[in-house]
């Protein structure tokens, strides 16, 4: 073998490698004597573990694995029916041929009372739980929907207007009680739960609504930085905190920035939009829909992206084409790093099972690498923008 500078200097490398580590070696004392450790001894340790580098020396954290890895996306789905029925998302993960790592489900204040159940179903499913928390009485949606004769927005404004869950009595302290039995419920659980806390904000249709319920501006900012200290200070650390409006449909709509109440509140951002409804009832792609949005929140925000809630309805016959066109575009936003699919028969079947057309072209989206991701508890929520 010919000797060469490069391996002449590659030999000098491991050579102080190998003296620094033997320096190092960690030590046990028994009494009052120093022994090495056991040839035995464990050698491996697990994500985020801190290895003593000397008896005086700081500790070294080793590199955590997070979630979702540089240059991945995870995929999400939202079910009607939650963790109390998993057949809507073992028929979605069959036609996406790819299991979801996250699951979204809603909880109302009026009746949600912390079930630990709730969350550990999701997480023994490898998925990370994310609670849609919404600070109303969902039966009054309910209740006007069966009132066949009121139009859609009739009924936002019947389920918008509930004076009692309006955001000046959650920032004056009126659900404090209840947010720390949540809290206290989230911190007992030890693994990472995502809260998308009174999404949808800019819109009307719910009573946290800026210009819902008497509302005010600002108030709802404030509303969220409380629940957040709440959580904080009980120390319910856990929580990845989820910002999410819904994607701007008009230009008359208010800016977003005024809603946002800091990356130091935030770990991740998000927006929701449909295919095929409102604004976008005719053929809209992923970046006419979400562009403008994303665009907008990057001018205030480098928190990492979910689109928290998205589907297509087969308006016109191009649901297989949206979703494949979607897929497409994603890879453009390297900022986005999840997509949850809302696998819901509501007003329209916004289902990937609602046709083979539909589910053949999600899976055939979803098998590319950047999708392969895993969840589990002990992976650390990315809350950085890459670069």
């Amino acid at each position: 073998m010919r000797v060469t500078r490069p391996r002449v200097l590659m030999a000098v490398i491991a050579a102080l490698l190998l003296a620094y580590a033997y320096a190092l070696a960690p030590v046990t004392t028994s009494g009052g004597g120093a022994t090495a450790a056991p040839s035995d001894a464990p050698t491996e340790a697990g994500p985020g573990t801190v290895l003593s580098v000397g008896v005086d020396g700081p500790p070294f954290p080793l590199a955590a694995d997070l979630f979702p890895p540089a240059g991945k996306a995870f995929i999400g789905v939202m079910t009607d029916k939650g963790p109390y029925d998993f057949a809507p998302v073992d028929r979605f993960a069959a036609a996406a041929r790819r299991a979801p790592q996250v699951m979204l489900f809603g909880v109302g204040w009026e009746s949600g009372t912390f079930d630990r159940s709730l969350f550990d179903r999701v997480r023994d499913r490898g998925m990370l739980p994310m609670v849609g928390w919404e600070p109303w009485d969902y039966r009054v949606d309910q209740a006007a929907r069966k009132r066949t004769k009121l139009t859609v927005r009739q009924i936002d404004r019947i389920r918008a207007t509930q004076p009692t869950y309006r955001l000046s009595r959650i920032t004056g302290g009126e659900f404090d009680s209840y947010l720390r039995s949540w809290a206290e419920g989230v911190k007992s659980l030890g693994y990472p739960v995502a809260i998308r806390f009174a999404h949808e904000m800019n819109g009307d249709w719910y009573p946290w609504g800026d210009k819902a319920n008497g509302n005010r501006p600002g108030e709802y900012v404030e509303a969220w930085r409380h629940v957040h200290d709440l959580f904080e200070r009980a120390g319910a650390t856990n929580v990845i905190w989820v910002w999410s409006p819904n994607a701007r449909w008009s230009i008359t709509t208010g800016n977003l920035d005024q809603f946002y109440p800091g990356d130091d509140y935030v770990d991740w951002v998000g927006a929701t939009g449909y295919y095929g409804t409102g604004a976008w009832s005719r053929y809209s792609s992923f970046d006419a829909i979400f562009g403008p949005t994303i665009a907008e929140i990057r001018t205030f925000s480098r928190r990492p992206l979910v689109i928290t809630e998205t589907g297509a309805s087969n308006a016109g016959g191009r649901k297989a084409q949206w979703i494949r066109e979607t897929f497409q575009a994603l890879p453009k936003h390297r900022d986005i790093i999840g997509l949850i699919w809302f696998e819901v028969d509501k007003e329209m079947d916004w289902r990937i099972v609602s046709s083979r057309a539909a589910s053949t072209a999600f899976a055939q989206s979803v098998a590319a690498p950047r999708y392969d991701v895993r969840w589990s508890p002990d992976l650390v929520p990315r809350t950085e923008l890459d670069g």
